[in-house]
């Protein structure tokens, strides 16, 4: 797992995470994004899906009204479909999940279950 730099999409699982929404039917990739934010925000413990709900709110922001297109070197090579509006809340609450956490991003050691 790695990641190599600080955009949305510059880490192993949220690269994998993109191309699961390029595998994924176009009529299933809001399911996907609205469920790994969903599961973030009820989250309880460490937050395993941080990084695939850091992309999500990413691809979701882009369609916002003067929101800047993800750079797609390692996100999604597929359109997205044009969200409803109410994953921008969705996305909101994610992040501030996230944002609030006390230990940020889940480490790698503890998220695969690896712990050391």
């Amino acid at each position: 797992m790695g990641t190599w730099d600080t955009g949305p999409f510059d880490n192993d699982t949220a690269a994998d995470f993109a191309n699961a929404l390029d595998d994924a039917e176009p009529e299933a990739r809001e399911a996907l994004i609205r469920g790994v934010l969903i599961r973030t925000i009820d989250a309880t413990g460490y937050l395993t899906e941080a990084e695939e709900a850091v992309a999500a709110a990413a691809l979701i922001a882009a369609q916002c009204p003067g929101g800047e297109p993800v750079d797609m070197s390692y996100g999604p090579e597929t359109p997205m479909p044009i969200f409803p509006s109410d994953l921008r809340a969705l996305a909101d609450e994610a992040l501030a999940r996230i944002a609030s956490d006390e230990d940020g991003l889940c480490p790698l050691t503890w998220c695969r279950g690896s712990v050391v």
